[in-house]
């Protein structure tokens, strides 16, 4: 199955990377962050994505613009999504998310089928380090980098356990290094210090949450530019009804950074 879009040959602009990290529903705010650099005339030509933010990248890499994916997002039955599997192996299946990759993606699309070049980072279970996937088939490593572990069952693709890239490299600059561009990170995944844990499911969020957020320090000094929007750390990963809201965060607060995102590009073409 073809990509839904084809956009145009882009004009020639300087390189630029943009990191996007795993958040749950937070991940939306990557949406708005890639609408306002459309409209701020800085489209990212290179990507990287884990979890969400590989889901992010990939629509968006395939040619869908940011308020489209956003609008394919919040019609999407996120309870339909997450069906019961009760194996050993985790709660939820990824047979609807598999299916409706590949309704709109289609299931058959490479990395070659994009129309930027895009790397999505998993988690090797068995050796214990990040994987990246720049080629061959897009969605068997799409799914591997969101199957949060216990939560999903792993992916088993090229002879490997995989599971979300986030438990390792949950804000993937490293990716995007040594290319010769500036690379801009968008961390969703920000920690609330005054959040409460007052029952199991926030015991999770809070748990997955810190894990993660460990591993971005690395990534927050590497790249040239963070943008790590403060009221992210208000909403719960799993708030997809409010979709909206976490779209004009990305937007709003990527707009109120114009002026840096501007140098850094014209400090490229110099």
């Amino acid at each position: 199955m073809p990509l839904l879009y084809q956009a145009p040959d882009p004009a020639p602009r300087a390189p630029l990377g943009l990191a996007l990290s795993g958040g749950g529903a937070r991940g939306i705010a990557h949406l708005g962050v890639l609408a306002a650099l459309d409209e701020l005339g800085m489209p990212p030509t290179h990507l990287a994505g884990v979890s969400s933010g590989a889901i992010v990248g990939a629509f968006y890499a395939a040619g869908f613009p940011p308020r489209e994916i956003l609008r394919l997002f919040t019609g999407v039955n996120v309870t339909r999504l997450m069906r019961l599997s009760l194996s050993r192996y985790g709660l939820l299946r990824l047979d609807a998310v598999q299916v409706l990759l590949a309704q709109h993606l289609g299931a058959d699309c490479t990395f070659a089928d994009l129309h930027r070049p895009l790397t999505l980072v998993a988690t090797d279970l068995t050796e214990g380090v990040s994987v990246y996937f720049a080629q061959g088939l897009l969605i068997p490593p799409l799914l591997a980098s969101s199957a949060v572990p216990i939560l999903y069952r792993p992916v088993e693709f090229e002879g490997r356990q995989l599971v979300d890239g986030g438990l390792l490299n949950n804000l993937p600059v490293a990716a995007l290094l040594g290319q010769g561009m500036p690379v801009v990170a968008v961390n969703c995944n920000a920690v609330n210090r005054a959040a409460r844990v007052t029952t199991f499911r926030t015991l999770i969020e809070r748990t997955l949450n810190l894990v993660v957020d460990a591993n971005t320090t690395l990534s927050k000094q590497q790249c040239n530019l963070l943008l790590e929007p403060p009221e992210l750390r208000l909403y719960r990963t799993l708030d997809y009804r409010l979709g909206q809201e976490l779209f004009d965060i990305g937007y709003h607060y990527t707009m109120s950074r114009a002026d840096e995102l501007r140098t850094l590009v014209e400090i490229q073409k110099a």
